[in-house]
């Protein structure tokens, strides 16, 4: 399995301004061209398969596409598909909706940290609380210190949150007096002051409690510029003394916290988009609406800006002249950047198609309990991220994808996404593929169930353009094999699951790992559901450089497979590793953590398959190039000391190397393998065994009896070997078989294990 990123991305530069039909012609060109950059760097890894097109798939396959959307019609079936406008991840350097999984945290990020106060409204008084009116009954204002990092959402303002059970201080800067008494977490003081320098903090009203707060009202920042009604403190827990000043902005557009607290107070309808405030367009930038809240004086100044550059700039700038702005100061902090641009990216309310994964996780979760980790704590990790998720956003404002084929009446505003939707739309896309959704007319997918007498079906209806996540795409690759597993034999063997075993990065817990088993479980039939679509997940770390640092291209540190293989532009600074010496590196790290790769690694692992093949190159001189027939070979009962001793080595290795496989512990097998032919070979029987092979009789029992265990040394080797160094072993199997013209592959050939019994 291949998983690829948005190919419209990898394009998208030379083609931003192109219409989306040759958007998705070039995205296929350039997809097809990197699945054969990438097959012919796989045959180049030694990665054996049969390569051909009938037996290799790829997700824009047409029959892949099909299953793929007949998987999300059994979830659209099982109701597990909706359409909400609510705040999500979203990219604007793709202009696309984002999931969790392609976000890319940075430490790095620069933001602007912003403390602004807001005025209680003092003329709704009657709504205070009594301990809240007889601390500032007397105060000419009083004032909410909120902080935030995100000064362009002041804008979708709509609330401010308090912690009902947290305690507040009431104070006077003596500095400024005139500004009245400021509200503040109690907590939060020794932290502010020494932010907040140029306030004096000696003069406390007192305290009071959160849920005196609550119910509150308060003005908006921006009154004074147009006129706007005063919005609401409203309690809620998600408020913590950790950061901040214990009041919060609320901003529903552009929270997820501040949407689910709206929702859970009654205080916005599922899925109503004019019931959210948001003034950011699908660029990041500020729309002309921002002058509803700032009035035509700032609108030049912010419209049309992006919010995470300067159109937060000028909102700083409007803060600062309304004189609202207590604080501003730039932080480096921890900040979500789209995976496949490298920019970052913003949370805003757009409508999009989510899947609900509370309904379907208790599912995943008891599927995974016959799954086999390795290694075994990542179990923790895979179960962590599922258990954090409620619901899935799978949908991309991508034009090169597969479709999320959904009706859109113009009339009524209404999304038409149902099971007889799907069944006639779907019958269509069989027969004329999947491309033809965007190609063909709207009233060539409109159900006569949907029509109306009277009504013109291309002017009422439009076909919905979004396209699928890629997670969901590559989530369905266990479908692939869903006919194997069928089969009575296989199907016993795999207790129901389709993949014996799946194998990716630490990264793809919250990615590949997840939506596999997410859309495996989230279609499949009631006797089902708790059926883990792979037997074992194998987990890898990320490859780092020599110093164990981070591979970026700003460091100048990426070193490529293909360079280690083939050599770079320079051969003296990246000589020639070839196939086997990477082969060896990945099977001798381990692989469960991060993984370091440099010159001097490489340098080692060339010198361990050089002396592995040099192990074999003397037994080959020594049988003179083909294996002992079998009536020269003798019998264990003739063996010398050293002969056992070497023979029960081989033993020990092969009984390694088989259980150092089964546990996916190729470490294990490198460094018995190595040992074995550095120091029981060549340190040792070598050595021993020289005079005899030099010096004694061809036909001699003692001369046989070594050639007898060198033969059997080499079968074994070979065979241990062949999984990891695919072409040493291969090139010993042709030279020991180079009088047969009808020799196979090393590949072809059992096994053999050793005999105990006949082995000393």
């Amino acid at each position: 399995m291949v998983r690829h990123m948005p190919m419209a991305i990898c394009i998208w530069k030379d083609l931003s301004e192109a219409d989306s039909v040759t958007i998705r012609k070039e995205a296929e060109k350039y997809a097809k061209e990197q699945i054969q950059s990438q097959m012919a760097q796989f045959k180049q890894f030694g990665i054996m398969s049969s390569w051909t097109t009938d037996t290799t798939y790829r997700t824009l396959d047409h029959d892949y596409e099909i299953r793929q959307l007949r998987i999300f019609q059994k979830m659209v079936e099982r109701g597990l598909i909706y359409r909400h406008h609510r705040p999500v991840y979203y990219s604007p350097s793709s202009r696309s909706a984002l999931a969790e999984a392609e976000l890319e945290y940075k430490d790095s990020h620069v933001s602007h940290s912003t403390y602004v106060s807001y005025d209680l409204d003092l003329i709704r008084r009657d709504d205070w609380s009594p301990a809240l009116g007889e601390l500032i009954r007397q105060q000419p204002r009083a004032q909410l210190l909120v902080w935030t990092t995100t000064p362009w959402t002041f804008t979708a303002n709509m609330a401010i949150a308090v912690n009902p059970d947290m305690r507040y201080i009431v104070m006077i800067d003596q500095k400024k007096p005139e500004l009245g008494a400021v509200i503040f977490a109690t907590e939060r003081r020794p932290a502010l002051r020494s932010i907040l320098e140029e306030m004096q903090w000696d003069t406390v009203l007192g305290e009071i409690q959160g849920s005196d707060l609550a119910h509150a009202s308060y003005r908006p920042l921006f009154s004074k510029l147009v006129d706007a009604p005063s919005l609401p403190v409203i309690p809620s827990s998600h408020v913590t003394p950790s950061s901040g000043t214990g009041l919060v902005h609320c901003a529903p557009a552009h929270g997820q916290e501040d949407y689910a607290v709206f929702r859970a107070l009654g205080l916005m309808p599922a899925s109503s988009a004019s019931s959210i405030v948001c003034h950011v367009d699908s660029l990041g930038k500020f729309k002309p609406t921002v002058a509803e809240v700032l009035g035509n004086g700032f609108r030049e100044l912010v419209e049309g800006k992006d919010v995470l550059g300067e159109g937060g700039k000028a909102m700083v700038s409007v803060l600062r002249e309304i004189g609202v702005l207590r604080k501003i100061e730039r932080i480096k902090h921890r900040y979500p950047y789209d995976w496949k641009t490298d920019q970052p990216v913003i949370t805003m309310a757009t409508s999009q198609w989510f899947a609900n994964l509370d309904a379907i996780k208790d599912d995943a979760i008891a599927a995974l309990q016959d799954v086999q980790f390795e290694p075994p704590q990542s179990r923790n990790r895979l179960e962590t991220y599922v258990r954090s998720r409620s619901e899935w956003c799978i949908s991309r404002q991508r034009v090169w994808g597969v479709p999320i084929p959904a009706l859109y009446h113009l009339p009524t505003k209404r999304a038409v996404l149902d099971y007889a939707s799907l069944s006639h739309i779907l019958s269509i896309l069989e027969k004329k593929g999947v491309r033809h959704w965007w190609d063909g007319s709207v009233e060539e997918f409109v159900p006569p169930y949907l029509r109306i007498d009277g009504e013109n079906v291309n002017e009422a209806w439009m076909k919905g353009t979004d396209t699928m996540d890629v997670w969901f795409d590559s989530g369905t690759s266990w479908s692939m094999l869903e006919g194997l597993a069928k089969d009575d034999e296989v199907a016993d063997r795999r207790e129901g699951q389709y993949a014996d075993v799946c194998l990716e990065g630490s990264d793809q817990h919250r990615g590949w790992f997840q939506s596999q088993l997410l859309t495996a479980v989230g279609c499949a039939q009631p006797e089902r559901t708790q059926v883990s679509p792979y037997g074992t997940l194998i987990t890898h770390g990320m490859v780092l450089d020599e110093k164990g640092k981070k591979m970026s291209k700003s460091l100048g540190n990426i070193v490529s497979p293909m360079t280690i293989i083939n050599g770079g532009d320079n051969l003296k600074q990246d000589p020639v590793y070839g196939t086997e010496v990477l082969r060896l590196w990945a099977a001798t790290v381990e692989s469960g953590n991060d993984m370091s790769i440099g010159p001097k690694i490489l340098s080692q692992c060339m010198e361990s398959v050089r002396k592995i093949r040099n192990s074999a190159r003397f037994i080959l001189g020594n049988l003179g190039d083909k294996r002992q027939p079998q009536q020269e070979k003798v019998t264990h009962e003739h063996f010398s000391l050293a002969d056992r001793y070497v023979m029960h080595k081989l033993y020990e290795l092969e009984s390694t190397s088989l259980e150092g496989y089964a546990k996916y512990d190729f470490a294990r097998v490198v460094s018995s393998l190595s040992n074995f032919a550095n120091i029981t070979l060549s340190s040792l029987y070598f050595h021993i065994t020289k005079d005899c092979l030099y010096a004694d009789a061809p036909n001699s029992i003692g001369r046989r009896a070594v050639v007898t265990v060198m033969d059997q040394i080499l079968e074994t080797m070979t065979s241990v070997m062949a999984p990891i160094l695919p072409h040493v072993a291969e090139e010993i199997h042709q030279t020991l078989h180079a009088d047969n013209a009808h020799v196979s592959s090393v590949f072809c050939e059992p096994w053999k294990p050793l005999v105990v019994e006949k082995i000393w």
